[in-house]
């Protein structure tokens, strides 16, 4: 979610007149205020998770909108973790567009932290705290694009759902967008879909390049289960579980799956070329012509591994667990291996070639569960994704659009799979920022400007599509 300089005033001056054709003119000065006010409000609201207590984030929402006058409705698996939902009527020649964001945050250690986590502290220009960016950032920015266009007064050609779901951090109780779509779908109904995305990256002090994520890698995880005789740590074993598990997660820890591109990262990589230096690009090009991608991979597994994650199903060690003593020979040894797979991943097969790699009787490989469902990119030739287009060159001027595949997982994979276009936006950072400063950091912050040019950027999206004819 990469951050540039403020919008200038000839930018300004130039994106308020655009505005004003649809409606009365927005003072964008005040906007930013309350956009701040509500944003550090919600970072201020403990809502981590476990537990969650996203009650809390909804009760202040919950004000906020009966203030406007905008009825809303709260439903909940559980009354400490409701999901709150409110809609703007149009006139339903068109189907809905959904703002989403979650209420929840991943948890914080506190000693690890220079500031407050929660106190939304203002330093330097940034917003500090749990949650700046992943995701009270889009909760905030929904907010205030969705009471600008209640204010418009415009008439709406499809309604606009505002939703703040519940449990979105890997929460297995199903509390938010399972529970949402299993007995709530009709108040979540979409042709489209703005959640959270990558954003945008700032280089040399201005963005030059803006994603959406139209798509994105699912979580697969496994269980290996090493099992053996235990016994006395003087006394050698040929079945040691835990011999047997370091070379089962040493095969599938230096596995590297074939790279398969989509129509997202194709077209990414393509305009990705065209905007790189001439050795990047060559990489890049690469790639996609399928000519010298040998190269290219060895390329970014060295030196852009974010870029190499994109390109195969991931297959990553990330829990170990053995033994009670440094005497003892364990009967068990177990490790966690986080699998990303690629949207057209066929699972059941992954799943006995990770059997065959490995080829060892002593080990189990048992399945975790996952939420998530697998699902189709969303496309890049609807109209939301040309209208979000637009917005970025008007708010953006001169940087790049690129389609993106997210590694990480989010809520949209449910909205995908019962056929709703959901496309994943943030605001700005530069790539420093993202790499130290972003999801789940210790020091995670924000960029106190990029969330007033996110806002601009959302609302011009928001109030083309929902009043275009």
């Amino acid at each position: 979610m990469p951050l540039r300089a403020s919008a200038g005033l000839g930018l300004l001056v130039v994106f308020v007149s655009s505005v004003s054709a649809q409606g009365p003119p927005i003072d964008w000065t005040a906007v930013h205020a309350e956009s701040l006010a509500h944003f550090r409000a919600l970072v201020q609201i403990d809502t981590s998770n476990p537990p969650g207590n996203e009650a809390k984030a909804v009760d202040y929402l919950q004000k906020v909108l009966t203030a406007e006058g905008i009825p809303f409705k709260t439903l909940a698996l559980d009354p400490n973790r409701p999901n709150l939902v409110a809609r703007l009527k149009g006139n339903g020649s068109k189907r809905p567009l959904l703002l989403l964001a979650h209420t929840d945050v991943v948890g914080v250690q506190r000693d690890k932290w220079p500031v407050d986590p929660f106190g939304a502290i203002l330093r330097d220009g940034f917003v500090w705290g749990r949650g700046t960016t992943d995701d009270k950032d889009n909760l905030a920015a929904n907010l205030m694009a969705f009471l600008l266009v209640k204010r418009s007064g415009l008439p709406l050609e499809r309604d606009l759902i505002f939703l703040a779901e519940s449990g979105e951090e890997a929460d297995p109780t199903g509390v938010g967008i399972r529970f949402l779509v299993e007995r709530h779908f009709d108040e979540i109904d979409a042709e489209f879909a703005l959640g959270e995305g990558p954003g945008a990256s700032i280089e040399d002090g201005r963005v030059r390049r803006v994603q959406i994520a139209t798509t994105e890698k699912l979580p697969r995880r496994v269980r290996l289960v090493a099992t053996g005789t235990s016994g006395h740590g003087s006394i050698p074993r040929l079945d040691n579980a835990v011999t047997h598990l370091a070379g089962a997660v040493q095969k599938i820890g230096t596995w590297n799956m074939p790279m398969r591109l989509n129509e997202t990262t194709r077209l990414y990589f393509e305009k990705l070329a065209a905007i790189s230096t001439p050795e990047r690009a060559a990489h890049y090009r690469s790639l996609v012509g399928g000519q010298g991608s040998a190269a290219a991979e060895r390329y970014l597994a060295e030196h852009e591994p974010e870029h190499n994650a994109i390109l195969r199903t991931s297959l990553v060690p990330t829990m170990l667990q053995a033994g009670i003593g440094p005497n003892i020979i364990p009967s068990t040894a177990e490790a966690v291996i986080d699998i990303r797979a690629l949207p057209d991943e066929d699972v059941p097969r992954l799943m006995t070639e990770i059997s065959n790699r490995i080829a060892d009787p002593a080990i189990s490989i048992v399945p975790l569960p996952s939420p998530r469902p697998m699902a189709r990119p969303s496309p890049v030739d609807s109209e939301m994704y040309r209208i979000l287009e637009h917005a970025a060159s008007q708010v953006y001027p001169g940087a790049t659009v690129l389609p993106s595949m997210m590694t990480a997982a989010t809520d949209m994979a449910q909205l995908r799979a019962r056929g709703i276009h959901a496309y994943g936006i943030g605001p700005s950072m530069t790539s420093v920022d993202f790499a130290q400063h972003a999801w789940h950091s210790d020091v995670e912050r924000m960029p106190e400007k990029s969330l007033y040019e996110f806002v601009q950027f959302l609302w011009t999206a928001v109030i083309d599509v929902v009043t275009r004819k």
